[in-house]
């Protein structure tokens, strides 16, 4: 491109060189890793909310925000996906996709379309408009299902699409633990999921494992200036008399104005009871270990199908080179060699994403028993005093002689 000016009465191209489109392109497709999720408190209160009142029944909803290009993703806002009304039958039958419709509804088109809608008009108050993932509940961690890894593929499919998935595991949360946690899917998933080839042998030669499949972000909460102002005010106030603590159990747990006060002291996180927790935990890993013997099973009648196939195969080339032999000497034209294939018909093999979808969920699960465990047992420590008199800390630490 050129321009004409006026210079000492003659007029002098002025060239522009204008950047390809294709190396532009390929700066903005290096997607910068989201390497921590911060989560406004008002965002936190209303997944807790929504995912507590639709407890049991999977709640999802749509996380907005903004990315600050340093690899921190600000979730500041969120909004669920209307409610899937079931039709009356659904309680009788065992129909998969009258269970499914509630997990599904974040890639749902109806729910795509009120998403557009509800961020126009988040835009239009100058809230912040930026869809930055969805968020889903979970009971006892289970949430590694085909359902999930298709929502969050819908949401990150798109080049450079920052999105996460946060999952809050309800149960996990009402011991007094807040559990939410933010995933991606890896760059390896993602690439084996477009192309949809989960074999043996794809699987080998990409290296991909159960592990890989997703990447957990670190996530923090943030809170407003005034909020944390109130929260570093707080013990002054007790100091003051101002707030006034419980004098006794009784009075936490029979003064409904204490009881239903967010600041109160609580009891729950130092039950000792896991039984309900643990127990539930173990009949789910159960489960998904006898899941995976299946799918062990059916991929060891799919070896040895293929196996049955390849020797019927082997046995008619052989027999037919011995005949292509034989017409030979005789000056006949040989037979074409490649007739098995209209023949035989080799099985296919199985999907393997259901196998490493289960594994990563016997992992999950493993993870949770050991994180039971270990709560329970610092907090017998604790007790132990009161449980065994006599046999405190003081006497159970050895001595030096």
């Amino acid at each position: 491109m050129s321009l004409p000016t006026k210079k000492s009465g003659r007029t002098h191209p002025i060239r522009i060189y204008i950047k390809p489109a294709a190396a532009m392109a390929s700066v903005q497709e290096k997607e910068t890793q989201v390497k921590a999720v911060q989560l406004e408190a008002l965002v936190v209160m209303k997944v807790i909310k929504h995912c507590a009142s639709r407890f049991p029944t999977v709640a999802t909803g749509s996380l907005v925000g903004m990315d600050n290009n340093s690899g921190t993703l600000e979730v500041t806002n969120t909004f669920p996906f209307p409610v899937v009304d079931l039709p009356p039958e659904a309680q009788f039958d065992n129909q998969p996709q009258h269970f499914n419709a509630a997990a599904s509804a974040p890639r749902a088109k109806a729910n795509t379309a009120y998403q557009a809608e509800m961020i126009r008009m988040l835009r239009e108050v100058n809230v912040d408009a930026n869809n930055v993932g969805w968020y889903t509940s979970a009971n006892l961690g289970n949430f590694v299902n085909a359902n999930f890894i298709e929502n969050q593929y819908h949401y990150q499919k798109e080049l450079n699409e920052k999105t996460v998935a946060l999952v809050h595991d309800v149960s996990r949360s009402s011991q007094g633990i807040l559990s939410i946690r933010a995933f991606r899917l890896s760059p390896q998933f993602m690439t084996a999921y477009k192309e949809n080839k989960f074999t043996t042998d794809n699987l080998l030669k990409s290296g991909l494992k159960y592990s890989d499949i997703l990447v957990e972000v670190p996530v923090s909460v943030h809170n407003s200036h005034l909020v944390t102002t109130f929260l570093h005010q707080v013990p002054r106030m007790l100091a003051s008399g101002v707030m006034k603590p419980p004098s006794s159990v009784d009075e936490i747990e029979n003064n409904p104005i204490v009881k239903n006060d967010t600041l109160a002291p609580s009891f729950e996180s130092l039950s000792i009871s896991i039984d309900p927790y643990l127990s539930q935990t173990c009949d789910n890993l159960l489960d998904s270990i006898e899941t995976h013997h299946v799918e062990a099973n059916n991929f060891s009648y799919y070896s040895r199908a293929l196996a049955r196939e390849q020797a019927k195969i082997q046995q008619w080339q052989q027999k037919r080179k011995a005949e292509n032999a034989a017409r030979a000497l005789s000056k006949q034209p040989p037979l074409p060699e490649d007739e098995w294939q209209k023949l035989f018909k080799l099985p296919t093999e199985p999907s393997r994403l259901e196998s490493m979808l289960n594994s990563r969920q016997v992992e999950q699960y493993a993870r949770q028993v050991d994180g039971f465990v270990a709560g329970t047992t610092g907090k017998m420590f604790a007790v132990r005093g009161n449980l065994l008199p006599g046999e405190g800390t003081e006497n159970s630490l050895p001595r030096n002689e």
